[in-house]
């Protein structure tokens, strides 16, 4: 048996420390762990449900082109959604933000300017939120109750202010990755490989090929016998925790 000298062995284990939070970092999934054994605020990443229940959701930061495509499509498969949008893009899109509200679809803030919102103090957080928050609520009428952090990065100062301002903190359990361009089968393939009850898709209303996936994914979880709704309607308002994973547990 080879003997590892302490001061050796000390430093092997903070460098497998280091890579494993870079990797879980790479995955999008980082946020949900901690090295420390005190407990995360954490947001909600699914919902915990036998009933065959899920939402699909797209964020909106930038471009408009390919959105009707997708509000006909939810229209043709009678699905009602959430999305989320920054400020930048409401002010930019009004039209398109009340024709999105006015086709039945929920909409949370994706914050005021999409920035690193873990790295904010209390006092800025509450100003992306309350800003991006009334920019819709003008269009709207409606009260924001949805938030997704920017590039999912979070911490528990943030989530903790969101909370204090009536806001429940989203992520997502299926991530379609149409970002990257996929095609429309491989964003298909992500979403029915990892959907399941109580998911939370996540989208974006200007991926390339989105739109052109949405049949494939609805037609196929629809015949399973699945409902798409939105997400204010699929997580649990009250008595519930949230464990480890993210999963969202009525209590």
């Amino acid at each position: 048996m080879i003997k590892i000298k302490k001061p050796l062995a000390v430093i092997l284990a903070l460098s497998i420390a280091v890579i494993c939070a870079i990797a879980l970092k790479a995955t999008g999934a980082y946020t949900v762990y901690t090295f420390s054994s005190g407990k995360r605020d954490l947001p909600i990443y699914c919902v915990d449900t036998d009933e065959k229940r899920l939402a699909i959701s797209f964020d909106c930061a930038w471009g408009t082109e390919y959105t009707d495509k997708i509000l006909d499509t939810l229209d043709f498969y009678k699905v009602k959604c959430t999305f989320f949008m920054t400020q930048f893009w409401v002010e930019k899109n009004p039209d398109c933000v009340k024709k999105i509200f006015e086709r039945g679809h929920e909409i949370g803030t994706h914050s005021k300017t999409h920035p690193d919102m873990s790295k904010m103090s209390k006092q800025e957080i509450e100003g992306e939120l309350s800003s991006s928050k009334d920019a819709i609520e003008k269009i709207t009428g409606k009260t924001v109750e949805l938030f997704r952090p920017p590039y999912g990065d979070y911490n528990d100062l943030l989530v903790s202010t969101a909370r204090e301002m009536g806001l429940y903190t989203i992520q997502w359990s299926v991530d379609s990755l149409d970002w990257k361009d996929l095609s429309a089968d491989e964003i298909a393939a992500r979403v029915l490989k990892k959907a399941k009850e109580g998911s939370i898709i996540l989208c974006h209303n200007n991926g390339l090929h989105t739109a052109d996936s949405l049949p494939l994914i609805f037609s196929a979880l629809q015949e399973k016998g699945f409902v798409f709704e939105p997400i204010g309607a699929l997580i649990y308002k009250e008595n519930y925790t949230v464990d480890h994973s993210g999963m969202q547990i009525k209590t």
